[in-house]
């Protein structure tokens, strides 16, 4: 029962990241970390976030921005990998309480950095790479912040979702690869990242057909609603 909800809640996320470009991750670790725990949680939505990643570039393949892609990949990859290594050393209900906060603080970040209407350069995005990819070692899910990173840029809709898959392609394989070196990647957990990618690649199939349909407020107000039940959650998993 445990395996079919995860499974649920994996399709329902990709449905969700395939619309509004993020979400998978926000809706799928605080499930993944009650029924595996956080240090096996982590590697496995790192192996299931690269599955889904793949069937987002290949929905949009055609509109990806190469330039964007490798200015930004260039300095997250790295970053990623030293991120999830600093990851891999802290206490489990560190990682808790850090992805709690994380998911909290992101929601006033994300509405100012939209509020101030930013327009960023392609040296500022390899900038915002590699800050993106340090946190997304640490802390997994850092989507709210390469929308607006991306979006700053000037990718909109099938541009942007396939170019950000993409980027989170490369982070999240530099990351997966670090946990393999450390021993944190076992056949156990890769078998398991796999079987919620491929519930994650479903729902992203499926969302491609609404993704024209969903209003620039519809998405904020869902992304919100993540962060904040994702948060919560995961704190309460901390304290009790």
């Amino acid at each position: 029962m445990e395996y079919l909800f995860v499974l649920f809640v994996g399709l329902v996320a990709g449905a969700i990241s395939g619309v509004i470009g993020t979400g998978s991750s926000i809706m799928l670790l605080p499930v993944l970390v009650f029924t595996f725990g956080p240090k096996q949680a982590i590697p496995i939505m790192a192996v299931a976030a690269i599955i889904a990643n793949i069937s987002r570039v290949f929905a949009w393949w055609r509109e990806v921005d190469w330039r964007a892609f490798a200015a930004y990949s260039l300095t997250g990859v790295p970053a990623a990998a030293m991120g999830a290594r600093t990851l891999w050393a802290l206490p489990a209900h560190i990682v808790d309480i850090g992805l709690g906060v994380f998911f909290l603080a992101v929601i006033p970040l994300r509405r100012w950095l939209e509020a101030k209407n930013l327009r960023i350069r392609l040296w500022q995005l390899s900038i915002a790479g590699g800050i993106v990819g340090f946190l997304t070692g640490i802390v997994l899910s850092t989507g709210p912040l390469s929308v607006p990173a991306f979006t700053s840029y000037g990718l909109m809709k099938g541009a942007f979702l396939s170019t950000e898959a993409l980027s989170s392609f490369a982070l999240y394989v530099s990351k997966a690869l670090t946990f393999h070196e450390v021993g944190a990647l076992p056949t156990e957990v890769i078998l398991q990242g796999v079987i919620v990618g491929a519930s994650l690649m479903l729902g992203t199939i499926i969302a491609k057909s609404v993704v024209q349909r969903m209003s620039i407020v519809s998405f904020r107000y869902v992304l919100d609603v993540l962060l904040l039940c994702s948060g919560l959650s995961m704190l309460w998993t901390a304290f009790h």
